[in-house]
């Protein structure tokens, strides 16, 4: 059954504080984001197996950890997405990226989905779903959607800020789908924005209008 997690780390919330900020800077604004992503990373990634190895120090020969193989995907929705995963990739160095790109139509409010490029073996990968805001829903709902079209078994999606009605749908339609959020804000207003928000986020990474 799919959990939504909210990570209250101190760093993250204190970084947040900053990107929520109007006054914060595009160069700032893409550095704080990319942070941020690998503070998440380091929690949505805690409960990957772990299995023994052998291995020798300077010293002797000791049992020690190492992940248990389990491979990752990074799934980003364009563009947006795009701005968290470079700080994922410091973490996780070796996990494969696809892209999802996904526009909402201005009239319907719905998504339309115009690029999708995968790795091949979607179907063995613990998939991450990476948008920084999730607000309707819709976007998140039809990216996961395509994933799972595609043979993907184990999707999570992580997100910086959430509105309830968003959660909502994720978990009405994907119900299997862990969320890692670093804030769940209080609502969407009547033009499908995250309130308190922090603005459009691809246009605060990418300094465009």
């Amino acid at each position: 059954m799919g959990n939504v997690h909210v990570l209250d780390h101190p760093l993250i919330q204190h970084k947040l504080s900053f990107i929520r900020d109007r006054s914060t800077g595009t160069k700032e604004f893409r550095e704080l984001v990319d942070e941020v992503a690998m503070l998440m990373a380091f929690e949505i990634t805690r409960d990957l197996p772990l299995e023994e190895t052998t291995i020798e120090t300077p010293v002797t020969t000791t049992t020690t950890k190492v992940l248990a193989g389990k491979k990752i995907g990074l799934v980003p929705i364009l563009r947006a997405g795009l701005g968290m995963v470079d700080g994922m990739l410091k973490l996780i160095p070796a996990a494969k990226v696809g892209h999802v790109g996904l526009y909402r139509d201005p009239e319907t409010l719905k998504p339309v989905e115009y690029y999708i490029k995968l790795p091949s073996d979607i179907h063995e990968r613990e998939l991450i779903v990476i948008d920084p805001m999730l607000a309707t829903g819709g976007s998140a709902n039809d990216a996961i959607q395509s994933l799972k079209n595609r043979g993907a078994k184990n999707i999570r999606l992580m997100c910086l800020i959430a509105a309830p009605e968003g959660v909502e749908v994720i978990k009405e339609q994907h119900p299997d789908v862990d969320i890692y959020l670093a804030a769940l804000d209080e609502k969407l207003d009547d033009h499908a924005y995250i309130v308190p928000g922090l603005g459009d986020a691809g246009d605060r990474l990418f300094g465009t209008k």
